[in-house]
């Protein structure tokens, strides 16, 4: 393998993140209509209303957008009903992916899916085929100037299990358990820490090494599920990282 491989294609992968910035838009105001039909249109009792509202408001949603978004789920508006789904695949060289929607077609959703799992070099497996693969975890990065062992301690107070440097230099990632993310976000938000980013992930135990050509290959079928508007989110366990969703 070319040593600038894997980073030119991690490159590539942040290149087309920026590009489907705007279909992002579409994919968060659907987890605020779902999240708020879950638990209710108030984020303070409702976590994964909070943060879904916090990274729409990162992503520059706007306010009414955000407003109409909850009214849907509130029942307040007419709109499609959405529902939670999971499908789990492999990709080049048998690498595990998990592929998180949101849809108001299971029918419309698994064929899309489907489609482009066969379409490039992958095929969808059977419920679990994967998933046992994969752990669920959080993570929040914290941005600005920090002072390492204030930080350390204060993280691992409120109930973080790790802390490590973030892709810039002047940010920090906490790893926690999955339902402890509100818990974490708000002891750091009243330590006077900046949140950039917090979200729940799925992380492999064990990452699978992939050749060259694998490697772009999975980065054109991530293009193509990511692309899908019922899709939210893919997780594999390639080992140029979990997860392609920042």
């Amino acid at each position: 393998m070319a040593g600038h491989s894997k980073w030119a294609n991690i490159k590539h992968r942040k290149g087309r993140q920026d590009a489907l910035r705007g279909k992002m838009n579409t994919k968060l105001i659907r987890e605020i209509t779902v999240a708020t039909k879950e638990a209710g249109g108030d984020p303070d009792a409702n976590p994964r209303l909070r943060l879904a509202i916090d990274k729409a408001s990162r992503a520059n949603v706007t306010k009414d957008s955000i407003k109409r978004a909850i009214d849907k789920g509130l029942g307040n508006t007419d709109g499609a009903d959405y529902q939670a789904v999971r499908y789990e695949g492999y990709g080049p060289q048998g690498v595990a992916v998990l592929v998180f929607c949101l849809t108001d077609n299971k029918n419309r959703t698994v064929a899309e899916v489907r489609h482009a799992f066969n379409k490039y070099g992958g095929n969808l497996g059977t419920d679990g085929s994967v998933g046992y693969l994969f752990n669920r975890q959080a993570k929040v990065v914290i941005t600005g100037s920090v002072d390492d062992d204030m930080i350390m301690l204060h993280a691992l107070d409120c109930g973080a299990d790790d802390v490590s440097a973030g892709e810039a230099d002047d940010q920090v990632v906490l790893t926690c358990e999955a339902n402890q993310l509100s818990e974490v976000v708000n002891a750091m938000q009243e330590h006077g820490y900046t949140i950039l980013h917090a979200d729940q992930h799925w992380v492999a135990d064990m990452m699978q090494a992939l050749d060259e050509a694998a490697t772009e290959k999975l980065m054109v079928l991530y293009d193509a599920l990511i692309e899908l508007d019922d899709v939210q989110s893919v997780f594999t366990n390639a080992d140029l990282g979990q997860t392609f969703i920042d």
